[in-house]
């Protein structure tokens, strides 16, 4: 056996973990849909002058699904996959913890949205890695319709003399 027919069997050995069409093309969705639904809430943020923008979400999203499809394609059992998931959480609030900044007094703790946001959008990934693409699409516009509907109610009870 020559050496080009050994690196050659070689490279196709280290990639043989996708076994069909099917199969890639899943996982390719999974990780367009995580880096689309993740950008979606960091557009958001980005748009509004926020840290955390576009591109830190669709990594925190695809991230968190690749972190959920390597083990499922392991073989991973369902208890193994719930503490990728304790893990994933724990490392995530770190990067969360990153983008909160705390004043003198609590009112002037800033970030703690965007530190929510970052938490949510790891989910989300987490929940297309999983396959659940509907739960994942349904939870980015909730999460759309809070970063975008609740700052113009509390404007308005501001305006009205009450505050949240």
């Amino acid at each position: 056996m020559d050496v080009w027919q050994v690196i050659w069997n070689t490279i196709i050995s280290e990639f043989s973990e996708i076994t069909d069409l099917a199969q890639i093309i899943r996982i390719i969705l999974r990780f367009l849909l995580a880096a689309i639904l993740g950008g979606l809430l960091g557009y958001d943020r980005e748009v509004k002058g926020k840290a955390a923008g576009l591109r830190t979400h669709m990594l925190v999203s695809f991230g968190a699904a690749l972190f959920i499809l390597v083990p499922q394609q392991s073989g991973a059992s369902i208890a193994d996959l719930t503490r990728v998931m304790q893990g994933l959480t724990a490392g995530v609030g770190f990067i969360g913890a990153g983008s909160i900044i705390m004043g003198s007094q609590q009112e002037d703790a800033k970030g703690v949205t965007t530190a929510t946001g970052i938490w949510l959008t790891a989910a989300i990934g987490v929940a297309v890695g999983m396959g659940r693409e509907a739960t994942a699409i349904l939870s980015t516009l909730f999460a759309l319709g809070i970063l975008s509907l609740i700052p113009k109610i509390e404007r308005l009870f501001e305006r009205r003399g009450r505050r949240f």
